[in-house]
């Protein structure tokens, strides 16, 4: 059985400080890193490596990422991570051309696919704030409903259809090629996946709590069927 191992990005500087932050790139804070720290050792402690790490295009992800397939060296297996870039990106410039021994490397593999949810016209603002501004049930609304979209943003809905069809193209079929994969993304692009994972509805997505730094595990067959879901609190 492969395995999936989900996780949201650690605390970012603007988590920390209530803001919405979306699209901007902003950093993970110390707690952050230390989430990421604990997150390499649970997962170390449990037994589980890695294969192959999809991510998004945002810093406080790649770096979630990056501390917890390096932080303790076992989670990698043996191989050596690399960040993967597109020969097709506008400016690549040679970045992963080299010629050393795929089967003692690890793929990083960033995809906007995997992005946050576009908080649009509130991104920078404070939650707490913009609750007193609008209301807390329009701000619940914007933060919370399946298919209202914030001003200029996206709803989660439209989180959904950029996020299932990248993890249906990308990463189901490494998992059923039997390897294991660790996607660390965002709250709202994995909602998104734990929506068909999970089955849930409309109603039970948007309420979905995801902390912070905590690996979500799922073993895979293959023909990509999901089972046995842990969480390594």
């Amino acid at each position: 059985m492969a395995k999936l191992i989900l996780i949201r990005h650690g605390q970012s500087l603007w988590n920390a400080v209530n803001k919405f932050t979306g699209w901007v790139d902003i950093p993970m804070s110390e707690r952050g890193r230390a989430e990421a720290t604990i997150a390499s050792c649970k997962l170390r402690d449990a037994g589980y490596t890695v294969d192959i790490c999809f991510t998004s295009m945002l810093i406080r992800a790649i770096e979630t990422a990056i501390v917890c397939l390096t932080e303790c060296d076992e989670v990698c297996g043996g191989r050596l991570p690399y960040i993967w870039h597109d020969p097709a990106e506008p400016d690549w410039h040679g970045w992963d051309r080299h010629f050393g021994e795929p089967d003692k490397e690890l793929k990083i593999i960033r995809s906007p696919a995997l992005d946050e949810r576009y908080y649009g016209d509130l991104q920078g603002l404070n939650k707490a704030e913009m609750s007193l501004k609008f209301g807390a049930q329009q701000v619940h609304l914007w933060r919370r409903s399946f298919n209202v979209r914030p001003p200029g943003g996206e709803s989660l809905e439209d989180t959904v259809k950029r996020t299932v069809p990248f993890f249906e193209a990308a990463i189901l079929p490494e998992l059923k090629a039997g390897k294991n994969v660790l996607v660390a993304a965002h709250g709202n692009s994995l909602r998104s996946i734990l929506m068909v994972l999970d089955r849930l509805s409309e109603e039970a997505v948007a309420s979905l709590e995801l902390a912070t730094g905590v690996p979500i595990i799922y073993d895979v067959d293959t023909e990509g069927a999901f089972t046995n879901k842990a969480v390594l609190i």
